[in-house]
């Protein structure tokens, strides 16, 4: 029996929903006539922008069809799953219709893989050509690039795209072997290198591209991840990646057995990092290491790095530099910069730094003013965690209590 368009739309979205790297999905809601505030799990997801605007997406697949069979994909070929597939024109009609009702701004476009890479990329230009060339859409397009297709594909598919992705999805080649035997780790990085190499090319600035890592369905450390993170940063194939606690929806021998819940809390811990990478000027190994290499779940990981640092502790609030300020756990960049504004004028206390709203709830612990260190609090490694973790704990009076703290900041 012939699908109509809303079981097509129903099934494609729910199989787009666990790629996150496009952000969060709708959500369902017990509406009611006459109330306000309806919601749906309709493929509507939304994203920010660069200047932090919120966004709203179609989000949904080509087809769910899938020669591949992944162990941790919902789409596997194996499962007996409803599947569906757009044509590239009945999507883009979906896309323009929903864009001139107001419900997106936009096109978040996946695929299975149907007959080959090559064919499936095919459809997905095709159905670009539609919105971009016949409907005359300049609106926002991020397409998921194909692994093993084509380059002049998937030079066409950039050129029409506002962003692109291809999803990484494990951090080695040995865990794609046990869970992807269709994939290699050259074979979904071989997208994203085309696609920054075609932009450079062309002297423009490189088209934003984004992968997704999935996390705890195979052994590797945070120190793994933050590396392989760091490395598609530093050569310019990325401009974000995104992280996914493992969400078991398959059975198989070669996935782990969740018994509680998924790895949220890594998954956070992991996006926390990833901020420090790009706007804080940590490296990958200075956050983990050979000795520590996985977060500490407890901490944020700015706090682990500190404790973990504690000879560049405690930093005198009004002699460091701005790269020292940015490093300690709770002053962000902006309460840096408010730091070193504040400090032309006077030389700043604990209460100058509340009255400039600088959150000492963390900062308090590394820090002193005018030499001068907070006493709530003994200036040692397993107090300090314990007052992060849990402040109402008793802490230990080591000997360290009565240390003079003037004399490691100069201070007189």
């Amino acid at each position: 029996m012939k699908k109509d368009i809303f079981e097509k739309m129903e099934i494609l979205a729910d199989s787009a929903k666990y790629d996150v790297s496009c952000s969060s999905s709708g959500s369902d809601n017990n509406y009611k006539t006459g109330q306000i505030g309806a919601t749906h799990k309709s493929g509507i997801c939304h994203t920010f922008t660069a200047d932090g605007r919120c966004v709203s997406l179609l989000k949904v697949l080509l087809t769910n069809y899938c020669i591949y069979d992944c162990a941790y994909c919902i789409n596997r070929k194996s499962n007996e799953i409803k599947r569906a597939a757009f044509a590239p024109r009945e999507l883009a009609d979906i896309t323009i219709n929903f864009y001139k009702r107001n419900y997106i701004e936009g096109l978040f476009l996946s695929s299975g893989i149907i007959d080959s890479e090559d064919h499936t990329m095919n459809l997905l230009l095709r159905t670009l050509k539609i919105l971009r060339n016949e409907y005359k859409f300049n609106g926002y397009i991020h397409v998921k690039l194909i692994p093993g297709s084509d380059e002049k594909l998937i030079e066409q598919v950039v050129a029409l795209a506002n962003r692109v992705s291809s999803n990484i999805e494990l951090p080695s080649d040995n865990s794609l072997k046990l869970l992807a035997p269709n994939k290699t780790k050259d074979m979904v990085l071989q997208p994203l290198k085309l696609a920054r190499d075609i932009s450079l090319e062309k002297d423009t600035k490189p088209i934003g591209m984004s992968t997704q890592l999935i996390v705890g369905a195979t052994p590797e450390s945070d120190k793994d991840i933050l590396k392989l993170s760091s490395t598609l940063y530093d050569k310019a194939l990325l401009k974000r990646v995104y992280y996914s606690a493992y969400i078991p929806v398959n059975d198989d021998k070669n996935l782990p057995s969740i018994i509680n819940k998924p790895p949220l809390l890594r998954e956070h811990r992991l996006y926390q990092a990833d901020w420090l990478l790009r706007f804080y000027q940590f490296s990958w190994d200075e956050i983990v290491n050979d000795e520590t290499p996985n977060l500490d779940e407890e901490l944020d990981p700015k706090s682990f790095w500190a404790l973990n640092n504690l000879q560049y502790f405690p930093m005198e609030i009004n002699k460091v530099s701005l790269d020292e300020l940015i490093r300690i756990p709770g002053i962000g960049v902006r309460g840096a910069y408010k730091i070193l504004r504040a400090r032309r004028y006077k030389s700043l206390d604990f209460d100058d730094l509340i009255k400039l709203k600088i959150s000492l709830k963390r900062a308090k612990y590394f820090i002193t003013c005018k030499g001068k260190y907070q006493k709530e609090i003994p200036f040692y490694q397993e107090n300090i965690k314990l007052a992060l973790i849990k402040p109402t704990k008793k802490i230990i009076q080591p000997s360290l209590f009565d240390i003079d703290y003037s004399a490691i900041t100069g201070e007189i």
